[in-house]
C-alpha cells in the first residue's frame, strides 16, 4: 500500500469519527435540551424523559436545527411558557457545548483506558 492510500484511509477514519462524535453530541444536546424543556413546562419523571425523547426525534425531520427550536417553541406556547427564539439558540449553544465536552472526555478516557 502506498503512502497516498495510508493517508486516504486516515482521512476517511477522521471523517467518519467527526461525524459519529457531532451526532452523539446533536443526540446528547436535544436530549439535555428536552429535559430542560419539560422542567420549564412542568414536566418531571417519565413524562419529561419522554418529551426529550421526542426532541430527539424531532431533529430527524430535516437537516438543522430549525426542527427542533420550532417543536419547542410550540411545545412552550402550549404549555404557556414565556420564551424566545433567541434565548432558546443560545440554551441551545450551551447545551451543545456541554455534551461536546463530555463526549470528548469521554473519548479520550477510553483511548486512555485501551492504551491509545
Amino acid at each position: 500500500m502506498t503512502t497516498f492510500d495510508d493517508r486516504e484511509k486516515a482521512f476517511e477514519a477522521k471523517y467518519r469519527l467527526d461525524q459519529e462524535t457531532a451526532f452523539k453530541v446533536q443526540v446528547r444536546r436535544d436530549k439535555r435540551l428536552g429535559r430542560w424543556a419539560a422542567e420549564l413546562m412542568g414536566l418531571g419523571g417519565q413524562e419529561a424523559e419522554a418529551y426529550a425523547a421526542t426532541v430527539v426525534e424531532s431533529n430527524f425531520a430535516q437537516p438543522g436545527d430549525d426542527d427542533v427550536v420550532q417543536k419547542v417553541l410550540e411545545d412552550f406556547a402550549a404549555a404557556g411558557v414565556d420564551m424566545d427564539e433567541q434565548r432558546l439558540r443560545k440554551t441551545m449553544d450551551r447545551l451543545g457545548a456541554e455534551a461536546r465536552a463530555e463526549i470528548v472526555s469521554e473519548v479520550t478516557a477510553a483511548k486512555q483506558n485501551r492504551g491509545g
